[in-house]
């Protein structure tokens, strides 16, 4: 339940629950039957992440849709990663009693996605990461898997188209 002033019960929250930087919704398939059994109701986000052409807008616009689909007034934003450069537009646009943040992506303002990458210097803190765990970054940018000796041939050949 959602807590009001003085500690008193108010509605069941709808959480909507939006994926990181390539993910979708299935990365929520843990915590959805948790806040179901829990008496929630949930909708996880499918962020147009595979078409190339959609930018920030288009993603607040898919979270919108459904914060507009719905009649409940306690509506709970759950955005993960990059998910917090999306989350924050659609409060501006839905009414949302609750915004929770897991490890997201939180810029400066003016500042847009990249230049978050930049900024942080995520790019050289994987590097150093890939080097003290001895991580291969090309193995795992073709197969997923940062161990090597884990690789499934068949998978890397058909990411690779062949």
């Amino acid at each position: 339940m959602i807590f009001g002033g003085a500690g008193r019960r108010t509605s069941m929250a709808t959480f909507v629950l939006i994926p990181g930087a390539g993910s979708d919704g299935w990365y929520w398939h843990l915590v959805e039957p948790e806040l179901r059994r829990r008496g929630h109701d949930v909708v996880a986000v499918d962020l147009p992440c595979e078409d190339d052409s959609a930018g920030l807008l288009d993603y607040v616009d898919t979270v919108v849709a459904i914060g507009d689909r719905r009649d409940n007034d306690e509506l709970v934003l759950v955005a993960q990663s990059m998910g917090g450069l999306t989350a924050p537009l659609v409060c501006d646009r839905v009414p949302v009693r609750l915004l929770v943040l897991v490890a997201g992506m939180v810029p400066a303002p003016g500042e847009t996605g990249g230049e978050w990458w930049t900024n942080t210097g995520q790019a050289e803190a994987q590097r150093e990461m890939a080097f003290r765990f001895g991580v291969n970054l090309a193995m795992y940018a073709l197969t997923g898997n940062y161990k090597t000796d884990q690789v499934h041939v068949p998978a890397l050949l058909e990411r690779l188209g062949q």
